[in-house]
């Protein structure tokens, strides 16, 4: 059965246009049989010698009533055979849509596979391959050629990421050695007062370089293919984190929790990370005396971690740019002490490489709320 109106895709698409051309064709071809038929039918009876039998016993007929009835008995055959057949091409062309329709499905199943498969890519996620089975045509030289280019791209990101993690394993060990000479000379009793002070402010800088170098281990690390799998409850590791995050600098926010099970299947050291950077961000990017409120659950059948923070009005179109690198609000690189600029983009890529999504929202008040989505255990 050809699908409804209603059931027909908006625009259209390949798998229409096919329909539409092998169902032309076979009309186009029924055509031009049916006129061969009806040509060849004509012919036949125009050239078959008619005989008329009188129904009464010595009754004839004319030539010119013979000649008559002959070319009434043509036209009638004519007309029901241009009739029968033309009914006969519209029920057999309508099958013909639709085994179009199906057969062009199925011909596109290779190509819908290309697609579905490029939709899931992302930079965690370059390790899937489309692998088509079957004859060697165009479309498995298209899929073949997919592939190929995966596996290019798929080398590049893991030569930068290496590369990341390589740069920033050689810069731990010459800022902890800074850190505890910093510390030595700060504690140093015979030290004056001027020395201390560059010196605890040298200590802030080397934290803070020490922050970038750590978030930046953890990008790269989170942005490999997971392979570490476990259950785990997002409501348990937002009451960890929350018991164990430090809040030294910011005493006057007020942090609440509405946890309850949340479970979800993925890398539980990446998980806290995940939750303890979102608590963070809150916390740093907050009004005097603001408020937190930490929220976990289970919402459309997806495991929800959401994090509501007051602070700044944020314009609904720099939100999605908070997720990039080194970004924060109104500002592109680092020009505080407020961290690193890498928290949600850590966020997003321990999102990504466990199959979730990540929404931050404008509050009308100021703030933000970042709802994280996993996929249910």
């Amino acid at each position: 059965m050809i699908p409804s109106p209603g059931s027909l895709p908006r625009r259209m698409t390949v798998r229409l246009r096919l329909t539409l051309l092998y169902g032309g064709l076979f009309f186009a071809a029924g055509l031009l049989l049916l006129t061969v038929a009806y040509v060849l039918v004509t012919n036949i009876l125009e050239n078959l010698p008619f005989t008329v039998q009188p129904t009464e016993p010595g009754a004839g007929l004319t030539q010119q009533q013979a000649e008559a009835f002959a070319r009434a008995f043509i036209k009638g055959v004519q007309h029901r055979l241009i009739t029968q057949s033309a009914f006969a091409l519209l029920g057999v062309g309508l099958i013909a849509l639709a085994l179009g329709w199906f057969v062009a499905d199925r011909a596109l199943a290779p190509l819908q596979k290309v697609t579905a498969t490029a939709r899931k890519l992302s930079e965690s996620t370059l390790h899937q391959r489309i692998a088509l089975q079957g004859p060697d045509d165009e479309i498995k030289e298209l899929a073949d050629t997919f592939d190929a280019m995966l596996d290019r791209l798929s080398q590049a990101f893991d030569t930068q990421r290496r590369f990341v993690s390589n740069a920033s394993h050689e810069l731990r060990t010459p800022l902890a050695i800074n850190r505890t000479l910093l510390e030595v000379a700060v504690t140093d009793p015979e030290a004056s007062e001027d020395m201390k002070t560059v010196g605890k402010t040298l200590l802030a800088n080397n934290a803070r370089h020490e922050r970038l170098i750590e978030g930046l281990l953890l990008l790269a690390r989170s942005e490999r293919e997971l392979t570490n799998r476990t259950p785990v409850d997002l409501g348990e590791v937002a009451s960890t984190v929350l018991k164990t995050a430090v809040r030294g600098d910011r005493p006057d926010i007020e942090v609440k929790s509405e946890l309850t099970d949340a479970p979800t299947v993925g890398d539980p050291v990446l998980l806290e990370h995940l939750v303890s950077n979102l608590l963070d961000n809150a916390i740093r990017h907050n009004v005097d005396d603001g408020m937190v409120v930490v929220r976990t659950g289970v919402l459309e059948g997806w495991a929800t971690c959401q994090v509501e923070n007051t602070g700044p009005v944020v314009p609904a179109y720099e939100v999605q740019s908070l997720f990039e690198p080194f970004r924060r609000l109104h500002t592109d690189r680092i020009e505080s002490s407020k961290g690193a600029g890498l928290g949600l983009s850590i966020v997003r890529s321990v999102v990504s490489a466990h199959g979730g999504t990540v929404i931050a929202t404008p509050r009308e008040d100021g703030g933000l709320i970042v709802t994280v989505r996993l996929p249910h255990a």
